[in-house]
């Protein structure tokens, strides 16, 4: 069924983006959807095309005649739910020789910041080529029995979220050995008018914040790709490797830069085992960054990952009237039982239009100050503070909360940073492929 995560929220993003004149003709049928899907009474009905159904309505036609190698995981799927894997590798027309997996694997079931080896694919004989193991980029001895890359990886709108820097990682190798890199587009699940958050400083880049770009990036995986090609200085490889490189996007059909995953009649295919469906999406732009140090739980391992909150130096009352208090935008809070025996609070989103994904971890930041004996931030080892860094990716923000702790001036980092999201969506609309 179709799960709205908020009817109100769909409700009163209609009314803002109806001021815009950014939603279709059909958007009777779209509110009805949602609110049926809800409700739970109707069956998944696609409203879109991705890009795997896209290239199969073409015939195939970019890859016909290559040696092609798939990078993909097990939301590689098209609108029907079959794997790209399956679709690519009974097709006569097409040649697949190789598989690439990300983070968590072509199967999902490698737990997050494992290694995983190279191996056979039992369903196809294939060659898996592990790109988070003892490589993280395609070796040249990887692609070289390969004339296109074909990409089918489902993101979730976030930087920290590894899927684009593994993408980005494979288009640089494959520019530097004269392979073709087609993507298979797939949605934002945050739709794609969401920026929020702050932007990676350069010297905090890495596997988990390889663009410098907000935290809520508002862009497909496509665009992205196109981004990176396009402009200078974000692929790190030659200019020349870069402009003789070859990128082709199979966009989607039907999607629109206001759509959030409800709105698309798609399953929701777990992209890896804490993303088990669209409200642990939404929850990890909320509280991921903000339970990076310090005491504070967001549900990871319960049936409510990076949305129920708990803390180790409060109970469930003072926890609730501190986050009350702070009456943040978008949000509310209400208690959940959780594993079986445990209580939590939830993050609700109540107002999708007044949501700052982002700014509930800077809050929680705050909070783990307050609560905890001393400032963890302040105390924290250099591998903690690398890592929290690498994901806010704000030495000025780290200065910030490390020395002042509770008393952070967090409302003006937010500032900072929104003024920032805005004009980097300017920005990125050169490289935008929908409306």
């Amino acid at each position: 069924m179709i799960r709205a995560f908020s009817i109100i929220a769909i409700l009163i993003a209609t009314h803002s983006l109806l001021a815009q004149k950014l939603l279709p003709q059909n958007l009777n049928t779209i509110l009805r959807v949602a609110v049926q899907g809800q409700a739970g009474n109707i069956p998944y009905r696609p409203h879109i095309k991705l890009g795997i159904d896209v290239l199969a309505d073409q015939g195939f036609a970019p890859l016909l005649g290559k040696r092609v190698g798939l990078l993909t995981h097990p939301a590689g799927v098209n609108r029907l739910e079959i794997s790209t894997v399956r679709i690519l590798h009974q097709n006569r027309a097409v040649n697949l020789v190789a598989l690439f997996g990300p983070e968590h694997g072509i199967y999902g079931n490698e737990k997050a910041n494992e290694p995983i080896d190279n191996a056979t694919d039992p369903r196809t004989g294939l060659p898996v080529y592990s790109l988070y193991g003892k490589y993280r980029k395609p070796s040249p001895n990887m692609l070289s029995g390969i004339d296109a890359l074909a990409i089918d990886l489902q993101d979730i709108g976030t930087r920290s979220y590894t899927y684009i820097s593994c993408m980005k990682l494979a288009l640089e190798a494959a520019f530097e050995n004269g392979v073709e890199v087609i993507i298979l587009d797939r949605p934002n699940p945050l739709g794609g008018l969401k920026v929020d958050g702050p932007i990676v400083e350069r010297r905090w880049q890495s596997y988990v914040g390889a663009f410098s770009i907000p935290y809520v990036h508002g862009l497909t995986i496509g665009e992205l790709a196109r981004m990176a090609v396009s402009k200078p200085g974000i692929l790190n490889i030659t200019d020349m490797q870069r402009q003789s490189g070859k990128l082709t996007v199979v966009t989607m059909e039907g999607w629109n830069r206001y759509m959030s995953w409800p709105m698309l009649g798609l399953k929701w295919i777990a992209p890896s085992p804490n993303i088990p469906d669209f409200h642990a999406a939404v929850g990890y732009a909320m509280t991921g960054l903000g339970a990076q140090l310090g005491n504070f739980k967001h549900g990871i391992g319960s049936e409510y990952p990076f949305r129920i909150l708990t803390h180790k130096n409060a109970t469930l009352e003072q926890l609730e009237r501190e986050l009350s208090r702070r009456s943040i935008p978008g949000i509310q809070f209400e208690r959940k039982m959780f594993g079986g025996s445990n209580t939590g609070l939830y993050v609700k989103v109540t107002d999708w239009r007044a949501w700052r994904p982002t700014e509930l971890s800077f809050h929680m930041m705050q909070i783990t100050a307050l609560f905890d004996p001393a400032n963890p931030f302040s105390s924290a080892p250099n591998t903690q503070m690398e890592l929290f860094n690498k994901h806010v990716g704000s030495s000025s923000w780290w200065n910030e909360i490390s020395r002042k702790g509770a008393q952070a001036n967090r409302a003006g980092f937010i500032g900072v940073w929104e003024r920032q999201a805005k004009q980097f969506q300017i920005q990125s609309q050169a490289y935008w492929l929908y409306d």
